[in-house]
C-alpha cells in the first residue's frame, strides 16, 4: 500500500468508522484500558461455530483509537477465534515500530479483543463471568522529562 492509499484508507476509517457501537446480543465483551489517562475500548463479540460472526466496538478515546478499532474489527470479522488470536499477536508484535500514540491506541484495541476472548472462554464454565479488563503497557504520550530540550535548571 503506497502513502496515498494509506492516507485515503485512514481518512475513510476516520470519517466512516466500521463496526462502531454496541452489540446487544454479544456472546462476550472485553475492555482494553489505558491506566495513564483512563481511555478505554470495549469490544463486543458474537461467536458462532468458533468464528467471529459479528464484532463491534465502542471507544472513550482519541480518533486514532477509533481508526484502529475500525480497521481491526474489519480484519477479524468472519475469521476463526484462532485466526483472530494470531492476527492480534502479529499486530502486537509490530507495535514497537509505531509512534507511541498509535502503538498505545492499537494495543488498547488488541487488549480489548483478547479480553473479550477471555470472557468467551470464562462464560463456558460460568455464564455470569465478569467482563474482564486488560491494561495496556505502551505509553500514550511522551513523559515530561523526555521532552526535547528539557533541562534540570
Amino acid at each position: 500500500m503506497d502513502e496515498k492509499e494509506l492516507y485515503d484508507t485512514t481518512l475513510d476509517h476516520m470519517m466512516n468508522p466500521r463496526n462502531y457501537g454496541k452489540l446487544e446480543d454479544a456472546d462476550a465483551v472485553g475492555i482494553g484500558k489505558n491506566p495513564q489517562n483512563g481511555e478505554m475500548v470495549i469490544i463486543y463479540l458474537k461467536i458462532s461455530d468458533g468464528k467471529i460472526e459479528d464484532i463491534k466496538f465502542q471507544a472513550k478515546a482519541c480518533m486514532t483509537t477509533v481508526i484502529a478499532g475500525s480497521i481491526f474489527t474489519e480484519t477479524v470479522k468472519g475469521v476463526s477465534i484462532g485466526e483472530g488470536r494470531e492476527l492480534t499477536s502479529i499486530m502486537l508484535g509490530k507495535l514497537d515500530r509505531m509512534p507511541p500514540e498509535e502503538a498505545a491506541c492499537s494495543e488498547m484495541v488488541a487488549e480489548a479483543f483478547l479480553a473479550a476472548l477471555d470472557h468467551f472462554e470464562a462464560k463456558k464454565s460460568d455464564p455470569e463471568a465478569p467482563v474482564p479488563t486488560r491494561m495496556i503497557t505502551k505509553a500514550c504520550a511522551v513523559q515530561e522529562d523526555e521532552k526535547e530540550g528539557d533541562t534540570d535548571g
